[in-house]
């Protein structure tokens, strides 16, 4: 009976599908006072983990991410109001601001480090080397296509 469901969903289905499960057990006995950060929140933190002390402008989120102003502009909103991160008026044009991250964001985050890897560990269990190198390239080639 399964197989007859899984065979009338659609690959953004699946993915989606996906991408919640994982997220699900990535937040799954986190610290219950730290505000559940969304997919999209979770790419900008794991980049501002990524750049450290630099900080960014939100160009870079919209040009890396592929998103519109002004989905960016709401995500940071939300991210700034739940404690995420914070916004400083840079000294060189004082009509941007520079995104950087909480230190509490970032401790936490890098924490869940390891627990990225279990999840990896339990998705691809049972699945070849061979299947996982053809899955990537597959998942590259449908990246690639929109």
């Amino acid at each position: 009976m399964g197989d007859i469901l899984m065979e009338d969903k659609s690959v953004l289905f699946l993915l989606k599908d996906l991408e919640k499960k994982i997220l699900r057990f990535f937040l799954a006995n986190q610290d219950v006072n730290m505000p559940k950060p969304t997919p999209t929140q979770l790419q900008i933190i794991w980049y501002l983990i990524k750049k450290g002390e630099a900080g960014v402008y939100q160009k870079e989120l919209e040009s890396l991410f592929s998103l519109k102003r002004a989905t960016v502009s709401g995500v940071l909103q939300t991210m700034e109001k739940n404690g995420l991160i914070y916004r400083v008026i840079d000294e060189n044009d004082t009509r941007t601001k520079k995104i950087y991250l909480q230190a509490k964001t970032k401790k936490l985050f890098l924490e869940g480090q390891e627990k990225l890897k279990q999840i990896e560990q339990q998705l691809i269990q049972n699945i070849s080397k061979e299947e996982m190198e053809s899955f990537k390239k597959t998942l590259e080639k449908m990246i690639h296509n929109v």
